[in-house]
């Protein structure tokens, strides 16, 4: 509990100095413990906190779910460097895996690139170690979003190829998410024709996964997510009817809870009216979207897309300054 309460204080006075020191700490005592060669022990708890953990913010704010994850990590290396058979060892690689890879998603959508990038490092070697392909796959998948959502498409693209090698021919939510992920850094990449062929094979894989693939979890690949990463895709391809009809789904499909995803498909939204010519109705749209989010909430990924957007605006656009407060109170 003490650790508990003194993780979270480090996290809540922001991600650098004392904060950024328990992360890096953290990960580099998982990192000696998945090099130690151990031959016993029960893995249901940790493969049902990774369970547990999986269904995503559920209404708690990132740097909430990240001290949770990091308090359970001081307990997961104890377990990692305790005698066990290969078997269980294996499993606990694959909890290691997904936990770590869980982490690195919420430093990413903190801002923190590079942290999720050592992060996600970490999930792949213990993903290796697992066996588990898919999940392998799944983090250089989610790895590949980091590069994309901060402005480097062509390093994105190679993971996202990487990780669609990585998943195989097969149906499987690390396939799709591979698919998805490619198909916004080509067309981030002014690479439009392999954008568009990449949304057509995300929207074909994605009718073929089973009802558990489509799982609504960090693992699983729901039509929610899916209908995100089509209206982030299809939106910077200028496809501004099919973006519409993405957002429109995938707000239907979001749980009240989720106020980041809302913001980022209402970002969406706005970039598209700028696109079809509106930028009053972008600005007010964006500046609402943006404005009304907690002040935990506008970092990282929500804070950057609104920045983009705000720079796409014509100078003196009516509503833009709204939009330029909002960043600049979490400036």
């Amino acid at each position: 509990m003490k650790r508990r309460i003194l993780l979270r204080g480090a996290l809540a006075a922001g991600l650098a100095g004392p904060g950024l020191a328990a992360l890096s700490h953290t990960r580099h005592e998982i990192d000696a413990a998945l090099s130690a060669d151990h031959s016993i022990i029960d893995v249901g708890f940790w493969e049902s906190t990774a369970e547990r953990h999986s269904y995503g913010y559920a209404g708690q704010t990132p740097l909430d779910v990240l001290s949770s994850l990091l308090d359970d990590f001081a307990e997961l290396r104890r377990s990692l460097f305790r005698p066990q058979t290969v078997r269980n060892r294996t499993a606990l690689c694959h909890a290691t895996g997904q936990m770590a890879g869980m982490a690195a998603i919420v430093l990413h959508d903190l801002g923190q690139h590079r942290e999720a990038h050592r992060w996600f490092d970490t999930a792949g070697r213990a993903a290796e170690q697992s066996g588990d392909r898919l999940l392998n796959a799944w983090v250089v998948g989610r790895e590949a979003m980091v590069p994309l959502n901060y402005g480097a498409p062509q390093a994105a693209a190679r993971l996202a190829d990487k990780a669609r090698h990585l998943a195989g021919g097969a149906p499987s939510a690390a396939a799709v998410l591979a698919s998805a992920v490619a198909s916004r850094a080509y067309a981030a990449g002014g690479d439009r024709d392999r954008a568009l062929q990449a949304v057509a094979r995300t929207e074909a894989l994605a009718e073929r996964l089973t009802p558990q693939q489509h799982a609504d979890t960090w693992f699983g690949y729901p039509m929610q997510k899916h209908f995100v990463h089509m209206s982030q895709a299809l939106t910077v391809l200028g496809e501004t009817d099919r973006a519409y009809q993405a957002q429109t789904r995938a707000r239907e499909l979001s749980r009240s809870p989720s106020l980041m995803t809302r913001a980022l498909i209402a970002i969406d939204q706005a970039s598209c009216r700028a696109q079809d010519g509106e930028p009053v109705e972008a600005a007010q749209i964006a500046a609402q979207a943006y404005g009304r989010l907690p002040t935990a909430y506008r970092t990282g990924l929500t804070r950057t897309r609104a920045k983009a957007l705000h720079r796409s605006l014509p100078p003196g656009t009516p509503g833009a300054d709204e939009l330029a407060d909002a960043l600049t109170k979490t400036g």
